[in-house]
């Protein structure tokens, strides 16, 4: 089953997390054979130009020891074979430059859109 991943909502957990939930899931899934591919959109495009980890965070007595390396899960997603796309709009839209998308990162304009979900068995929105 081809599962297409469209994250919208970015930084969700990565304050207290180690991990942005849904990068880490689909990195789990494709370590057992998942056929997956991310499409970062809407603020979910952030990820694709961040150079470093999220800061650490302390609360009181307690410190967030592993903040989450969203830049490093990208790279693990593409070199474990999950393609990365980013909206184009939704880049530009942001005033993000086009020469800070991680390498491997793969853009698609929106009304090649189509394309993308036809290729997949299910469409999972986060």
């Amino acid at each position: 089953m081809k599962v297409l991943q469209v994250i919208d909502q970015a930084f969700r957990t990565t304050t207290e997390e180690q991990d942005d939930t849904i990068l880490w899931l689909t990195r789990s899934m494709r370590s057992v054979g998942g056929e997956l591919t991310v499409l970062l959109a809407g603020h979910g495009t952030n990820y694709a130009v961040l150079k470093t980890a999220q800061p650490s965070l302390t609360l009181g007595k307690w410190h967030q020891s592993q903040p989450a390396d969203l830049p490093k899960d990208i790279n693990q997603l593409i070199d474990s074979g999950v393609p990365v796309f980013i909206i184009e709009e939704d880049f530009i839209e942001r005033g993000l430059q086009r020469q800070s998308i991680i390498q491997g990162v793969q853009t698609i304009a929106r009304h090649n859109l189509p394309v993308l979900y036809e290729h997949a068995d299910q469409v999972w929105q986060w």
